[in-house]
C-alpha cells in the first residue's frame, strides 16, 4: 500500500481542486448549469497526469504499464469518491434547494432525481478516470522499440 501513497495523496488533492471549483461556481450561481462541469475533466486530468508522471519518476526502471495504470486509476477514483461524497453532502445538507433547482432545469420527476444525480456524478468521474488514465499511459509507457534497442526485451 505504501507503493501507492503518492497516487492516494494526489487523488485527495485533486478532489480538493474539484471541490474548490464547485464552490466557486456555487458562489457565482453557475453550479446549476451542468456544462460548467466539463472543466472537471481538466482538473481530474491534471491530477492523473501528475500522479503518473511522479510515480514514473519514483519507480525508475521498475515502472511498467500496469503500475502506471493502477496509479492513475487510484488517483482518479479517490478524487471521484471524495468529490461525490462532498457533492452529496452539499446537495442534502448545505444547499437543500440545489437538487430542486437542478431538477426543474433538467428533469421532471424529482422523486428519483436525487439518486440519479449522485450515481451520475460517480459514474462520470470513474469513466473520465478510465479514459484519461488510458490516454496518459500512452505518453508514459516504455516503447517496445526502446526495449529492443536497449536489449530489455528478452
Amino acid at each position: 500500500m505504501i507503493l501507492y501513497a503518492l497516487p492516494i495523496r494526489l487523488g485527495i488533492a485533486t478532489s480538493g481542486g474539484l471541490i474548490i471549483y464547485f464552490l466557486i461556481l456555487s458562489l457565482l450561481g453557475f453550479h446549476i448549469n451542468i456544462f460548467f462541469s466539463l472543466f472537471n475533466v481538466v482538473i481530474t486530468g491534471y491530477g492523473i497526469y501528475k500522479a503518473i508522471k511522479l510515480f514514473r519518476e519514483r519507480q525508475g526502471m521498475g515502472f511498467n504499464y500496469g503500475k502506471g495504470f493502477i496509479a492513475g486509476m487510484i488517483t482518479g477514483s479517490i478524487a471521484t469518491l471524495v468529490f461525490t461524497f462532498f457533492f452529496a453532502l452539499y446537495a442534502t445538507e448545505f444547499n437543500t434547494q440545489f437538487l430542486k433547482q437542478l431538477s426543474v432545469a433538467w428533469f421532471d420527476d424529482y422523486a428519483s432525481f436525487e439518486a440519479i444525480v449522485f450515481f451520475t456524478v460517480a459514474i462520470m468521474g470513474l469513466a473520465t478516470t478510465l479514459v484519461l488514465t488510458l490516454t496518459f499511459m500512452q505518453l508514459f509507457k516504455v516503447s517496445n522499440n526502446l526495449k529492443k534497442k536497449r536489449g530489455l526485451n528478452s
